[in-house]
């Protein structure tokens, strides 16, 4: 037993934290003025509709009591928002700041949060800010949220893990979102790095067939991870998909991790592979057998994207990217795989 509260001390000392109780019109100052970082790909994940955010704003009105918000400290003193996007973006739609051309509707900035469905005070239902009274504008500006401090100097896992904990299960949110924003927690740069290779020109035409909704869900992201996992770390791969993807990101950005990662020679390894299909078979790279004739359909499969970008790791290097023969004997391989009875029925 003493062995257990001696390990808990210990990462308990790896943290430390101070509460403080800050207005949303000053939460809205930090936004404005960079001192309270969303970043993008964190901001992305605000879902909450225009339902949800007026309740939230009649709670404030009414003095409900409101979770508190998390923000880490940064070196040089800003904040990180780490949990609370869907209350911060909500007030800062009702002021006119919030930019979020993802939603259904997108909503830009100068764009004022109408209030809808508001069932405690239906009279607010149709209000903008600028149209409440005086004094429920001053209430707004003034009420105030817990806002819960990681202070600097902090170790990066305790944060990492306090992010997983606070973030994961919530509404909207996909297991590659969650992995984008924690594992910021450890480091930067490979999030950035996968980020940067989603948005590769071969790559985003072999996974055209991805619908805008999985892209929402950066499912686009998590294919550039799962294809370095698959390539690099598939033996460790033993249980739950999702799970070993986030281990393997886990080990690759925790700078104090054993496993490295050659990012100029991964990023080779990236662009000619998916370089390769693009000009093999362009968008067709991961679709199905068409069930109707012999040729290839529009769409995306998972299960091609996997065999055909690892399975192509064995012969890469023997492939010559500008030899149009090369090119064209690929397309006619992959075809001739993709066709298959064989490979139709276990894909």
């Amino acid at each position: 037993m003493a062995d257990i509260i001696t390990a808990i001390a210990s990462q308990v000392r790896k943290a430390s934290t101070q509460a403080l109780d800050i207005s949303f019109n000053e939460l809205l100052d930090m936004a404005g003025g960079d001192e309270l970082n969303i970043r993008p790909d964190y901001q992305r994940l605000f879902r909450w509709s225009e339902g949800q955010r007026s309740r939230f704003i009649e709670s404030l009105i009414l003095e409900m009591p409101v979770p508190p918000i998390f923000v880490i400290e940064e070196e040089d003193g800003k904040y990180q928002l780490i949990d609370g996007l869907q209350r911060i973006s909500s007030y800062l739609h009702l002021r006119g700041e919030l930019a979020a051309p993802h939603l259904d509707p997108p909503v830009q900035k100068g764009e004022k949060l109408r209030l809808i469905d508001c069932d405690v005070v239906e009279e607010l239902n149709g209000l903008t800010f600028d149209e409440l009274p005086s004094a429920l504008q001053i209430r707004l500006k003034r009420a105030f949220i817990r806002v819960e401090v990681i202070r600097k100097g902090s170790d990066p896992r305790f944060r990492y893990h306090m992010f997983k904990r606070l973030n994961t299960g919530g509404a909207g949110l996909s297991p590659q979102q969650i992995r984008n924003c924690a594992v910021r927690m450890l480091s930067n740069e490979f999030p950035d790095f996968i980020v940067e290779l989603s948005k590769h020109d071969a790559f985003q035409t072999c996974t055209e067939g991805l619908t805008i909704e999985r892209i929402l869900a950066a499912v686009n992201e998590e294919l550039v991870l799962r294809f370095f996992a698959l390539k690099n770390a598939r033996s460790l791969f033993k249980h739950d998909v999702s799970d070993f993807l986030t281990e393997y990101m886990e080990q690759v950005a925790d700078p104090d991790n054993a496993r490295g990662f050659d990012y100029a020679a991964e990023r080779e390894v990236f662009e000619k592979t998916f370089g390769l299909l693009n000009r093999a078979l362009g968008d067709k790279a991961f679709a199905f057998r068409n069930k109707v004739g012999n040729d290839l359909a529009a769409g995306f499969s998972i299960y091609h994207f996997e065999a055909i970008s690892i399975g192509l790791q064995a012969v890469l290097d023997r492939i010559d990217y500008d030899n149009a023969a090369d090119v064209e004997k690929l397309e006619a391989v992959l075809r001739q795989v993709k066709l298959s009875d064989d490979f139709v029925r276990i894909c």
